[in-house]
């Protein structure tokens, strides 16, 4: 359901979310500066899927996939802001390799920027989303067990572990085990 409401041409072209003191926002040519700063960081390269180092071809190439999962139909990726123009973060909503009505999310906070509640604040606000505006029924987290503080995000936004058995994925030269999270 989701790809067809992220196609569909009348969701806004520029998707503009707001909720708990955050504006999530599309990411813009200009803002290729800053995801430099934001994503260039061990902590993002070790969690998460973007790749590292991340300079400007890593920023314009990140930038394009986005572009291109958006009009796919199968991401949104959206800067978080607390003022609509810098950004803080990232958060995303995928329904590739779920369930059909059904979606997960991801998010990296720049360094400088950590310990706001930003991650659980564009969680909520992007659960709220994919439940109403998207029509999903169940949103999912896929955390490493390791992960402490993506744990403690996903409890703070009213996510629980599932007894599901962790997905093992080979990603940048680890093997992950991904415990799965619903809300």
């Amino acid at each position: 359901m989701m790809s067809e409401q992220v196609a569909r041409a009348d969701l806004p072209v520029e998707l503009r979310l707001s909720g708990y003191g955050l504006i999530l926002r599309e990411w813009t040519e200009d803002d290729l500066p800053a995801m430099t700063k934001l994503f260039d960081d061990p902590d993002v390269a070790y969690w998460t899927p973007l790749v590292a180092p991340f300079d400007m071809t890593a920023a314009r190439n990140h930038l394009r996939r986005v572009r291109r999962g958006r009009l796919a139909g199968e991401r949104i990726h959206l800067a978080i802001t607390t003022d609509g123009r810098e950004a803080k973060g990232e958060v995303l909503l995928s329904r590739t390799g779920w369930e059909p009505g059904t979606g997960s999310l991801g998010y990296a906070i720049g360094a400088g920027h950590r310990g706001q509640r930003l991650a659980v604040r564009a969680v909520e606000v992007m659960t709220h989303f994919a439940q109403t505006v998207a029509g999903l029924s169940k949103v999912f987290l896929e955390i490493e067990k390791e992960n402490e503080a993506s744990e403690r995000v996903a409890r703070a936004a009213g996510f629980r572990l599932t007894d599901a058995p962790p997905r093992v994925v080979e990603e940048k030269g680890r093997t992950l085990s991904l415990f799965v999270w619903v809300r």
